[in-house]
Formats: structure tokens, sequence, C-alpha cells
């Protein structure tokens, strides 16, 4: 190999370390042909069995090498965290950071030049993406693709979305065990991620905007075959990238996480973006705040119909309608151009002249799917360092809304007694779940979406104020204020709520209030007894010591730039 690769440290020198690595990649059947002069792409690959987002990356990894190789690439594979959303308890955020750490260490540790991400399923993205921006080697994020539209008998079926709708009507006894099977069969009908606005197609189309994709790239769903020939070119590009040695340093800047907001807004967002986004900035160094995403919600209309925000399509549509290309290309005025992306080019460049080929599915500015925000940041004594809500996927009506608390402690207490026809809650009824943070969860899971009891649903209603320091899933809808800051586990405002307590809430105008003089708060504050750790060893008492709330994006404190010069590259004695 020539010295300008990194890999050289490895292959190149006339050692004893020098003649172990060959000899062992000869052991594997590779010559010498196969890799010298060739950049080393490593292929950080998230499948497993377990995976359904990801179950077409054991075919998938096979194109990606295939790219590489035509770019005169030596392509490796490197296993990682699979993070399956859907069986991972308690919740995959507990492990993101896990895997935002392998994914920087196995590509220090290896010989490699450049690498492929392959990624999708919820917190694989982010995971994948905050281990590479630490690393800063040239890095190309490949997206796993939204699964097919899911059907009940000629009805289009949404991931989580109807999920939640389809299980609120079998609890009011609306729908029988027959339907609800059909719903179990017909909602997932491919490999790759929730179709719906949820995390996943969010995370996706932020990595995307942000220039780690080809551009485009997030829209194409996993069992089209545009998708293999995709893997094939992020395998060519990373072999290309090497040669021009274009890092994520290089790529990315304020203007690159601007653009990534503006995009998240104008796709409805998951609420989960807030974390991430802000998680990947102060890990590349252009930190966002809560402020910076609600004045971005203000600002930036909902432009993507798609559920749980839009009423009628999907993300098969959206990329039938010109995909995140033509959305992009729809709201330039609203992006900063001139950002860089992984093809080289600027991100004007890549979607000057995308058009719009469905013009319900991705809307102009002047007739936005609503008028409501995909995002507004609250605070107030209740949620001092903030909290969130989806104000494009509630029942208006409770945008602006007062009324006392019912208060659970934890997620088991809600679910016990949630359908106790004796609770006392009515549709005005705030709903407060604590101790289900960062801390508190532990690893802040997706419980912010309570379920209504089941006796006001009987009675139609279908949306209540709902308040935890929980997160929610994207494809969750309703009137849910989430992530409040501090969290109750470490004694922030919300370990103070007591049922009966009236609680204030202006979305739009950002404020939560609790109404309780600030002297009867002094006073519980200074009964409040912490609650024990949950962990007392392993990588649960490493995440509990380090990580941060959910403003500060729950990374972990010692990971985040401003500890100084990056982790120097291993010795080879």
């Amino acid at each position: 190999m020539t010295k300008s690769l990194r890999s050289s440290r490895w292959f190149d020198t006339d050692d004893l370390r020098g003649f172990g690595h060959r000899s062992r990649l000869m052991q594997m059947g590779y010559s010498r042909e196969d890799w010298e002069g060739r950049p080393v792409i490593a292929i950080v690959n998230t499948w497993s069995d377990i995976n359904p987002c990801h179950a077409h990356f054991r075919h998938r990894v096979e194109d990606v090498k295939r790219g590489v190789l035509q770019a005169g690439g030596f392509p490796i594979e490197l296993p990682a965290l699979s993070l399956s959303e859907n069986f991972v308890k308690p919740t995959t955020m507990l492990y993101r950071n896990l895997l935002a750490l392998e994914t920087e260490e196995l590509l220090r540790s290896h010989p490699v030049d450049g690498a492929v991400l392959m990624g999708g399923c919820d917190k694989t993205t982010p995971g994948l993406l905050l281990g590479a921006i630490s690393m800063d080697l040239p890095t190309i994020f490949m997206p796993a693709g939204p699964m097919l539209r899911g059907n009940l008998r000629g009805e289009v079926l949404g991931s989580g979305s109807d999920t939640w709708k389809y299980w609120d009507e079998r609890r009011a006894g609306r729908i029988g065990m027959e339907e609800w099977q059909a719903v179990e069969a017909g909602i997932a009908r491919s490999y790759g991620h929730c179709m719906t606005m949820g995390t996943a197609a969010t995370m996706t189309a932020i990595a995307d905007a942000l220039g780690f994709c080809l551009t485009g790239a997030s829209s194409i769903p996993a069992a089209d075959a545009n998708h293999v020939r995709m893997a094939a070119a992020c395998g060519r590009r990373a072999v290309e990238l090497v040669h021009e040695d274009l890092c994520p340093s290089g790529l990315l800047s304020r203007a690159s996480f601007e653009n990534a907001l503006a995009v998240a807004m104008a796709m409805g967002c998951s609420t989960n973006a807030i974390i991430h986004l802000t998680a990947l900035s102060r890990r590349a160094g252009f930190p966002l705040t809560l402020d910076d995403f609600h004045a971005a919600g203000q600002r930036i209309p909902v432009l993507a119909n798609i559920r749980p925000s839009g009423e009628n399509y999907l993300m098969e549509d959206f990329y039938y309608a010109g995909g995140l290309r033509a959305l992009m290309a729809q709201m330039s005025d609203l992006l900063d151009g001139s950002a860089a992306t992984v093809s080289g080019r600027t991100l004007g460049e890549e979607t000057d002249g995308a058009e719009t080929y469905l013009g319900d599915v991705i809307r102009p500015l002047d007739n936005p799917v609503s008028s409501e925000p995909a995002m507004s940041v609250l605070r107030g004594n209740l949620a001092p360092d903030g909290a969130v809500m989806k104000p494009s996927a509630a029942d208006p009506r409770l945008l602006r809304h007062r009324g006392p608390a019912l208060v659970f402690d934890s997620y088991a207490e809600m679910k016990a007694k949630i359908d106790d026809p004796s609770l006392g809650a009515t549709p005005d009824t705030v709903l407060v779940m604590r101790g289900a943070g960062p801390q508190g969860g532990p690893g802040m899971p997706e419980w912010g979406m309570l379920p209504i009891p089941k006796y006001l649903l009987e009675q139609g209603v279908r949306d209540m104020v709902r308040i935890s320091d929980a997160r929610m899933s994207g494809t969750s809808y309703g009137a849910c204020i989430l992530h409040v800051a501090p969290e109750a586990f470490v004694g922030g405002p919300l370990a103070l709520v007591r049922t009966g307590d009236v609680i204030s809430i202006d979305a739009l105008a950002g404020r939560l209030e609790l109404e309780v003089s600030d002297t009867e708060l002094a006073e519980r504050q200074s009964a409040w007894v912490p609650p024990s750790p949950n962990f007392g060893r392993g990588y649960g008492w490493i995440y509990a010591a380090h990580v941060l709330q959910a403003d500060q994006g729950c990374d972990f404190d010692f990971l985040e730039t401003k500890f100084g010069a990056p982790t120097p590259e291993p010795q080879i004695l």
C-alpha cells in the first residue's frame, strides 16, 4: 500500500508485525493483489437475526463490497451492535452510546482507511454517526430504507401509528381478535424500517440532510432494486472519499446542522430527533440547543404529508413523489445550499432541478400539511431545562390546556391502574408519569404516549394531555409532553407533582407551569428522597455515571468534543 493510507501502518512495514498482518490476511485466502495499494474500507454492519429493519443487510453488504471492489478498494465487514428497536429491553436508547463507542473503536483499532456505515433502525443511525464523527475517517452512511406499506383488507396501514390506533379500538371494544390479528399480520410486510415518519425515517433523513448519504438515498424503500444499486454506489464512493481525504470534520459545518434541523421539521419529524441531533451537533462542535429546535418549529412548516403528522401517505409514497431531494428543492430558500455532501458536491448542486411528482405528498411552502409546528419546546417551573411536544400530531384543542394532574410514579404503576374505572380521570385530566428519564427508565424508554383510560376510550375520547420524562416513538401521536428536564429521578420538579395539582400548558407559546407556589415546591423538594440506583455494576453503572440529561442529547459526558484532543492512533509495535 502507499504510505498515504492509514492502513499502510499495518501492512507496509518490513518487520515482524507487518509479517503477521500480511500472513493472516493470506490465511483467509487473500493475495497481495487484494490489498496492496488499495484503500481498506470498513463496512460497519448492524445486521442481526432479530433486527427486522436490517434483515436485508446480510445480502446488502455484498452489494457494498461489490462497489468497493469496483472502485479499487479492499472491503472488510465489521459487525456491530444491532440495536433492534422492537426487541431490545428496556430500550435501545440505553445502548445508543455503546454503539457509538463501538463504532469509534472499531474504526480506530482496525487497519481501515474509510468506512461505510450500514444502519437505519432508530438508534443505529445516530449511534453509528456519533462514533464516526469522533473517529473522523472518510465515511459514508448507507440507510436501511423504509419497509413497504402495510395492508389490512385493502386499507393502508402505517407501522406504529396504526398499531396505537387499532389497539385503542380493541380496548374500546370496537374490533375483535380476528381483525386485530389481521392488523398484526399486515402491518409489517417487508424488511426495512418503519414507513411512517417515525424515528428511523427521521434520523436517516437527518443523516441525508447532514451530507452523510448520497443525496436522496434515505428515501429509497428497502425492497426496491434501486436500494441495491445505491448500496453498491456507497461502496464506490467510500473509496473515492479516502482518495479525497473527505472526513466528517471537513464535511460538517454549522450550516449542515441547521439544514438537518430545517429538513427534520419539514418532514414532521419524530420528537426523538431533538435528542439525537443535539448529541450529534455537540460531538461535531456545532451545538444545537432546545431554543434552536423551537425556533425552527415556528419557522419551518410541515411539508411531508406522512403519518403521523400527515394523514394520507407513507414513506413509499414519499419516494414516488420525489423523495428527500424533491422536499429539499421545495424548501431550498430555507436551506444553505453551500453545505457539503459526501458526493463532493454541495447540497444545492445535489438538489437543483429535483421535481415533485405528487403534490399532495410533498406540499409547497404555501400549502403546508399542518398549521401547527412539528416541534415545540416548553419551559416553566415544571420543566426549567425544557420539555418537547409535537403539536402537528396532537388534537388542536389541547395545545392550550389547564387541568388537574393524575400522577403515576412508574410505568408499572400506570399500567396496573390506567384502566381502573375508579381512577377518576376525565378528558380534562393531565396524566403524569415520572421515573422514566435517562436515569430513571433507565435509558428513557418510549413510554410517553400514555394510554387513555379504557372507560374514556369507550366514551369516544382519543386524546388527552400526557406529561412525562420519557420519550415516545416517532410513530406515536397525541398531546404528549415529553423529555421533561431535569428528570424526576434526579430531583427535577416533575418529582414534586402531586395528584390534584393544576398544570397549565400553552404549547405554541412554549409554556408549561405547575400552579403551586414556590414556597410549597421548596418544602416538597426538601422532603424528597432520591431513589436507589438502578445499577451496581457493568455497562449500566457506566451509563448511569456519565449520561447527560435529555436537553443535552443524552450523550456520555466524556465523549463530547469539549474534552479536547482526539484519542490517539493505536501504536503498532
